[in-house]
This record gives C-alpha cells, sequence and structure tokens, in this order.
C-alpha cells in the first residue's frame, strides 16, 4: 500500500484505499495472522525482537507480533487505515508512523534496523524503478542475520488500483544485489480471501551483512 513521499499529499498506489478504509479493514481482519504468516514464523527471533511491518493496513500483522512479544514499528501512508487500525489493537508494543516506499524516508532517518521486516502485499504498488529504490533501503533496514519476508501479487488488478505484476525471479536478484540470500520460497500460494483467480509468491530472505 506504499508510495513515494506521504508528505506531498495522496501516496502512488494507495488509490481507493482511505474511500475503502472501512470494508478493507473488514476483509484484512477476516484473516487469521497464524493463516497467513505460518509459511515463517519459524524464522523469528526466539527472543522478543524487533519487527518493521511496511504498509500494515489495518494493523492485523503487527497485532499478532506484538502478542509474541515483539517490539512493531508499523508503517502505513492512509489515514484512515492507520487510525483505525490503531482504534483496532490498542498495544504498547506497536508505534505507528506515516511513511512510504520506495524511500521510507522516516524510518531511515531513525537509523536503526530490525530483526525482521515485512513487506507483504505492498510490493505490487511499485514500478520497476521504484522497485528498484526501495530494495536498496528496504535491505538497508533488515539488521545481520535479520529477515526480510515478502508476498507477491499475481492475477487481477482491481479496478482504479495501481498495480503490477512482479516476478519473483526479478525480486530475488534485487535482493541479492542488496546483500540478502533466499531463505525460503513458496509459489503458487492460493489467496485467503478465496479469489481463485489471485495466486501469491511468498519470499524470506537472510542478510548477509
Amino acid at each position: 500500500m506504499m508510495l513515494a513521499e506521504p508528505e506531498t499529499g495522496m501516496v502512488p498506489g494507495t488509490e481507493g484505499y482511505a474511500a475503502q478504509a472501512e470494508a478493507l479493514v473488514a476483509q484484512y481482519e477476516s484473516i487469521r495472522f497464524a493463516d497467513l504468516h505460518g509459511w515463517m514464523l519459524d524464522l523469528l527471533p526466539t527472543a522478543p525482537g524487533s519487527i518493521l511491518d511496511v504498509g500494515a493496513g489495518s494493523g492485523r500483522d503487527a497485532a499478532g507480533f506484538a502478542a509474541m512479544g515483539h517490539r512493531v514499528l508499523a508503517v502505513e501512508p492512509t489515514a484512515e487505515l492507520r487510525g483505525r487500525a490503531q482504534q483496532l489493537h490498542p498495544l504498547d508494543g506497536i508505534e505507528w508512523l506515516d511513511d512510504a516506499l520506495p524511500d521510507l524516508d522516516r524510518v531511515a532517518r531513525r537509523g536503526v534496523a530490525f530483526d525482521v521486516v515485512m513487506v507483504t502485499a505492498v510490493w505490487m504498488h511499485l514500478d520497476e524503478a521504484e522497485r528498484l529504490r526501495a530494495m536498496r533501503h528496504v535491505s538497508a533496514l533488515v539488521r545481520p542475520g535479520g529477515v526480510l519476508a515478502m508476498a507477491l501479487r499475481h492475477g487481477p488488478i482491481p479496478a482504479g488500483r495501481r498495480m503490477f505484476d512482479v516476478g519473483a525471479e526479478e525480486t530475488i536478484g534485487l535482493a541479492t544485489e542488496g546483500g540478502l540470500t533466499l531463505a525460503r520460497r513458496l509459489d503458487e500460494e492460493p489467496s485467503l480471501l478465496g479469489a481463485a483467480e489471485v495466486k501469491w509468491t511468498r519470499l524470506a530472505f537472510r542478510s548477509r551483512a
């Protein structure tokens, strides 16, 4: 759900999200955290760690990680989603921030890296040049030995949305150039919302830095 500078107005790629915020929140919250992320939970730190959730949406995932004892920086540029998420999940372990890919300027200015960076259901909103920039910034936010988890959407593009069908090989190549090593890959994963025509590729990387 993220792209470009939040200060300049609507973030490209978020068109339609504000107007549909209530429906989207209900949709996101209908999916259980463990059902969506069970594929990579064993890659998380065994001790409480720091997690950056890029495109945090309704806060479902941030709340799931916080419930496990992790500290979460939840980044969401759509004010309507961010506000609703804070109402739904008022947890001490979550800090909310208005920021956006490809640069994540406000996150970068903090000068910190994370044990886990989540970029799920976000990457498809970036065009080719933006993906190159975004991977440079995202990979720099993963601590040595840390994990970057991504989900790539494949299927029809909903009307009024800015999306691109991004291949796994391109993404793996960019991550490798950014100092990351592929740790896990799942292809042709079904949509948990029941959309048979939509499939997902799930990728997890480890930082070699």
